[in-house]
């Protein structure tokens, strides 16, 4: 299984999306600084996934969450509600 993922910082309150074929090994390489991209913001929280079959499927997803807008904006609106209602 290949995932896509977003982390939540819990220092800056911002998310990071990637993609992975190991969720739990990746999130503990965020989490311990062995990501440059992610070592400043560190400590992460998973505040969502998606799983897919092959690794080109994910690979699109990712792109389409990192850089098109109606595809990013629709997720950070689900997960900014999600989360409200989590802290609540």
């Amino acid at each position: 299984m290949y995932y896509v993922y977003a982390l939540c910082s819990a220092k800056d309150k911002n998310l990071y999306i990637g993609r992975t074929d190991n969720l739990r090994r990746r999130l503990a390489e965020h989490n311990n600084g062995k990501s440059f991209a992610t070592a400043p913001r560190k400590p992460f929280i998973l505040v969502y996934y998606e799983s897919y079959m092959t690794g080109e499927d994910a690979e699109k997803r990712e792109y389409s969450l990192k850089l098109r807008g109606q595809a990013r904006k629709h997720l950070l609106t689900r997960l900014t509600a999600s989360l409200r209602q989590a802290r609540s």
